[in-house]
């Protein structure tokens, strides 16, 4: 009979707590027709839904103001949101937000318009300029509910507990962490991912798989992180590429809507690493796109990251199709990072962060910046401005 004795002798062999936050999901194709019901629970009276001009002219912005106005609810529009969300047009957001007697907020569209809406929320709780949250738990006053309907299949924002905005005067992206973010409801529609252009499908993708990879070594990753972690590498290598190929195939899109859920379940309760938070410094820089850089940087932190820990990265690379049977677990990481580069190579990806114009001259600063990403914390191996310089160099 188990007693007080066995569960001691558990805890002591496996002590960490696991601790999973997420919203409540509609997932499948046609999940967008739940948006109306969405905002009746949530006691909207009028929303404020924040999209952008690719979603509009795709007529997934119309579809969502129709679910809304059949409930008898007629939101508020905001679509002026750019690439990386800057922070006056946050301030903008937010201005017109108050003005117009908004409550719930809502987002259509990819991770810029989420990381928008957020933004929005939490000045409409807290007050202040949005570069004031940035770090770890500053977000300390209760927000509005958030409902998000991600567009692409890659950012994780519909269910993360992040928000990233950039800071213009400094050329920086800040991250905003706080449990408050995490949206009440994501609505997860794979056939909004039809129309995603090309570049955007590749982009987000890669992304998605550096949060599962990320996510999987993390200092903070637990039980539950690793099996959606690992399941997402899956179905990201298995049908990223597909869905180039066949871009309005069902069941591809549908496994990288799941993919990019699963990877963001895992990477808003276990964080990230140093893939991400080089890539934030790049982007704040640059105004490059995310996913890309991420693309471009995972495998050379893969590499860094195994010097010190590899066997970490052998269930990760039997999950991308890897033979990992009598191999040495050095060998086996460092052919996972081949392997992510060659997606990275059939999807499109430049080979260096050269092509996307850093250059050598830019590489101290954005060591050092890199040092104050909250998503360097959790990343497996302790990183100084040396090592973050030398992991910049090998990636231009």
């Amino acid at each position: 009979m188990a007693g007080p004795g066995v569960l001691a002798t558990a805890a002591t062999a496996a002590p960490q707590l696991a601790k999973f936050h997420a919203p409540e999901i509609v997932f499948g194709p046609g999940a967008l027709a739940e948006l109306g019901h969405c905002a009746l629970r949530l006691g909207a009276r009028r929303p404020f839904l924040v999209t952008d001009p690719g979603i509009i002219e795709a007529g997934w912005a119309d579809e969502a103001i129709a679910y809304l106005q059949q409930v008898g609810r007629q939101p508020v529009v905001w679509s002026a949101i750019t690439p990386n969300p800057k922070d006056h047009e946050v301030a903008a957001a937010y201005e017109h937000y108050v003005s117009t007697g908004c409550d719930v907020i809502m987002a259509v569209g990819g991770g810029s318009c989420i990381d928008a809406a957020k933004a929005v929320a939490i000045l409409a709780g807290n007050g202040g300029a949005i570069l004031d949250y940035e770090g770890v738990d500053k977000v300390v006053r209760p927000i509005p509910p958030l409902v998000m309907a991600p567009s692409t299949s890659g950012t994780g924002a519909d269910v993360s507990q992040f928000a990233i905005v950039t800071d213009t005067a400094q050329r920086i992206k800040i991250t905003i962490l706080s449990r408050t973010l995490v949206p009440d409801i994501s609505i997860v529609d794979p056939r909004l991912l039809i129309t995603m252009p090309e570049d955007l499908n590749a982009a987000t993708g890669l992304d998605a798989l550096t949060h599962a990879i990320e996510s999987f070594v993390s200092r903070a990753h637990n039980r539950l992180t690793d099996l959606h972690a690992l399941h997402a590498v899956r179905l990201i290598t298995n049908n990223l590429c597909q869905t180039m190929t066949h871009p309005r195939s069902a069941e591809p899109r549908i496994a990288m809507a799941q993919g990019s859920l699963e990877a963001g379940m895992a990477f808003t309760n276990a964080i990230l690493g140093i893939t991400h938070a080089m890539s934030h410094q790049v982007g704040g820089l640059l105004d490059a796109p995310h996913g890309v850089l991420n693309g471009v940087l995972l495998p050379h932190c893969i590499r860094f990251n195994a010097e010190a820990d590899p066997d970490a990265f052998v269930p990760l690379a039997a999950a991308v199709g890897i033979d990992v049977t009598r191999r040495p677990a050095a060998e086996i990481a460092l052919l996972l990072a081949e392997q992510v580069r060659h997606l990275a190579d059939e999807v499109g990806v430049p080979k260096g962060l050269g092509a996307l114009g850093v250059t050598d001259a830019d590489i101290p600063i954005l060591a050092r910046t890199t040092l104050n990403d909250a998503c360097l914390a959790t990343n497996p191996r302790a990183a100084d401005v040396i090592d973050i310089e030398a992991l910049f160099r090998r990636a231009l």
